[in-house]
């Protein structure tokens, strides 16, 4: 199973937003990169959700509930949206700078890449962000399972 980061500015719209609404279109994204990833999302992907600007750090899980698809309020058929749900926040966020001083993220796209907001993550480094936030896979199985 691929998983992802997704960035968002949690002044625009944060965790506690996503776990309010329960999902939402994720759009915005512009880089050819990002939308490269976004194109490759499948429906059950895990996404860590990372709050930038001054937070920078993991807060939350979710899952991709929809294919990628145009994004309706836009007239270009390059731009795509995904719809994501949220899963369960993390009990302990992981700051970016845990990420840089953990020699487990060596080739991480999010430290080689920095202005990307899609980036994807390898089974490796979702299994060390997992341990780093507290969340057990077991425990995650769980929460995916109740949705």
């Amino acid at each position: 199973m691929p998983y992802w980061l997704l960035k968002t500015e949690p002044e625009e719209y944060s965790y506690c937003d996503l776990e309010r609404d329960g999902s939402t279109i994720w759009d915005g994204v512009s880089n050819p990169l990002a939308l490269k990833h976004l194109r490759t999302m499948e429906i059950g992907d895990l996404v860590l959700i990372y709050h930038t600007g001054k937070e920078r750090r993991v807060i939350g899980v979710a899952e991709v509930v929809t294919q990628p698809y145009p994004d309706p309020k836009l007239d270009d058929g390059k731009r795509v949206v995904i719809q994501v749900r949220a899963v369960r926040r993390v009990p302990q966020p992981v700051t970016l700078t845990q990420i840089k001083q953990d020699g487990n993220f060596e080739g991480f796209d999010l430290l080689r890449l920095q202005r990307l907001s899609v980036v994807p993550v390898s089974e490796s480094h979702w299994e060390r962000l997992l341990e780093l936030t507290g969340v057990s896979i077991h425990l995650l199985m769980l929460s995916l399972a109740r949705l």
